[in-house]
Protein backbone atom coordinates (compact mmCIF):
# COMPACT_ATOMS: atom_id res chain seq x y z
CA UNK A 1 0.00 0.00 0.00
CA UNK A 2 1.22 3.61 -0.68
CA UNK A 3 0.75 6.35 1.70
CA UNK A 4 -2.68 8.26 0.12
CA UNK A 5 -2.13 11.94 -0.63
CA UNK A 6 1.61 11.43 -0.36
CA UNK A 7 2.86 14.22 -2.73
CA UNK A 8 0.70 16.84 -0.79
CA UNK A 9 2.19 15.67 2.62
CA UNK A 10 2.88 18.98 4.79
CA UNK A 11 5.97 18.45 7.26
CA UNK A 12 5.81 21.46 9.69
CA UNK A 13 8.85 23.85 10.18
CA UNK A 14 8.27 23.58 13.91
CA UNK A 15 8.14 19.62 14.14
CA UNK A 16 11.55 19.59 12.73
CA UNK A 17 13.44 22.46 14.56
CA UNK A 18 11.17 22.57 17.52
CA UNK A 19 10.73 18.80 18.56
CA UNK A 20 13.11 16.49 15.73
CA UNK A 21 15.99 17.86 15.85
CA UNK A 22 15.62 19.76 19.51
CA UNK A 23 18.26 18.31 22.06
CA UNK A 24 16.74 20.21 24.69
CA UNK A 25 12.81 18.73 23.75
CA UNK A 26 12.12 16.50 26.62
CA UNK A 27 10.75 13.78 24.62
CA UNK A 28 12.61 14.37 21.55
CA UNK A 29 16.23 14.92 22.84
CA UNK A 30 16.57 11.24 21.63
CA UNK A 31 15.45 11.77 18.55
CA UNK A 32 17.23 15.13 18.07
CA UNK A 33 20.79 13.18 18.75
CA UNK A 34 20.18 10.22 16.11
CA UNK A 35 18.76 12.45 13.48
CA UNK A 36 21.68 15.16 13.93
CA UNK A 37 24.36 12.67 13.82
CA UNK A 38 22.88 11.56 10.19
CA UNK A 39 23.78 15.74 9.12
CA UNK A 40 20.62 17.08 9.54
CA UNK A 41 20.62 20.56 10.94
CA UNK A 42 18.03 23.06 12.35
CA UNK A 43 19.67 25.90 9.68
CA UNK A 44 19.13 24.00 6.59
CA UNK A 45 15.47 22.41 8.43
CA UNK A 46 13.82 22.00 5.13
CA UNK A 47 16.34 19.54 3.86
CA UNK A 48 15.15 17.14 6.84
CA UNK A 49 11.62 17.62 5.97
CA UNK A 50 12.34 17.13 2.40
CA UNK A 51 13.73 13.45 3.13
CA UNK A 52 10.84 12.53 5.60
CA UNK A 53 8.31 14.03 2.30
CA UNK A 54 10.85 11.51 -0.10
CA UNK A 55 10.49 8.52 2.00
CA UNK A 56 6.63 8.91 2.13
CA UNK A 57 6.10 9.30 -1.53
CA UNK A 58 8.51 6.17 -2.08
CA UNK A 59 7.63 3.58 0.47
CA UNK A 60 4.92 1.04 0.07
CA UNK A 61 5.31 -0.40 4.09
CA UNK A 62 2.71 1.80 5.38
CA UNK A 63 -0.17 0.47 7.93
CA UNK A 64 -2.93 2.27 8.11
CA UNK A 65 -5.15 2.43 11.29
CA UNK A 66 -8.30 5.02 12.64
CA UNK A 67 -7.91 6.97 15.78
CA UNK A 68 -10.14 9.51 17.33
CA UNK A 69 -8.22 12.66 15.71
CA UNK A 70 -7.93 10.90 12.31
CA UNK A 71 -6.86 8.46 9.67
CA UNK A 72 -3.11 7.23 11.32
CA UNK A 73 -0.59 5.78 8.99
CA UNK A 74 2.79 4.07 9.98
CA UNK A 75 5.84 4.03 7.24
CA UNK A 76 8.62 2.48 7.54
CA UNK A 77 11.59 2.83 5.26
CA UNK A 78 15.27 4.13 4.64
CA UNK A 79 16.14 7.61 5.29
CA UNK A 80 17.80 9.73 2.75
CA UNK A 81 20.70 11.69 4.76
CA UNK A 82 23.39 14.31 4.22
CA UNK A 83 25.74 11.97 5.32
CA UNK A 84 24.85 9.15 3.03
CA UNK A 85 24.20 6.57 5.12
CA UNK A 86 20.34 4.87 5.03
CA UNK A 87 18.87 4.48 8.48
CA UNK A 88 15.77 2.30 8.97
CA UNK A 89 12.84 4.56 10.15
CA UNK A 90 9.81 4.72 11.34
CA UNK A 91 7.14 7.58 10.70
CA UNK A 92 3.55 8.29 11.59
CA UNK A 93 1.29 10.50 9.54
CA UNK A 94 -2.15 11.40 10.16
CA UNK A 95 -4.98 13.03 8.13
CA UNK A 96 -7.29 14.80 10.45
CA UNK A 97 -10.60 14.49 11.04
CA UNK A 98 -12.41 16.92 8.49
CA UNK A 99 -9.01 17.71 7.09
CA UNK A 100 -7.76 16.33 3.43
CA UNK A 101 -3.57 17.06 4.26
CA UNK A 102 -1.35 14.39 5.14
CA UNK A 103 0.91 15.77 8.15
CA UNK A 104 3.80 13.88 9.96
CA UNK A 105 3.35 13.43 13.74
CA UNK A 106 6.80 11.73 13.93
CA UNK A 107 9.76 10.27 13.01
CA UNK A 108 11.82 7.87 14.90
CA UNK A 109 15.01 5.38 14.44
CA UNK A 110 13.32 1.63 13.94
CA UNK A 111 15.16 -1.35 13.53
CA UNK A 112 12.65 -3.57 11.28
CA UNK A 113 12.45 -7.72 12.18
CA UNK A 114 13.07 -9.71 9.30
CA UNK A 115 8.85 -9.92 8.13
CA UNK A 116 8.86 -5.66 7.98
CA UNK A 117 11.49 -5.92 4.81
Amino acid sequence: MHLPNAHNAVVPKEKIVDYLLNSMHPDGAGKAAFFLALGFSVVNWSVFADALKSLANDSVNVTPSHSPFGEKFVVDGELITPCGKMPFVRTVWIVDVGEEILRLVTAYPYEPRDEDV
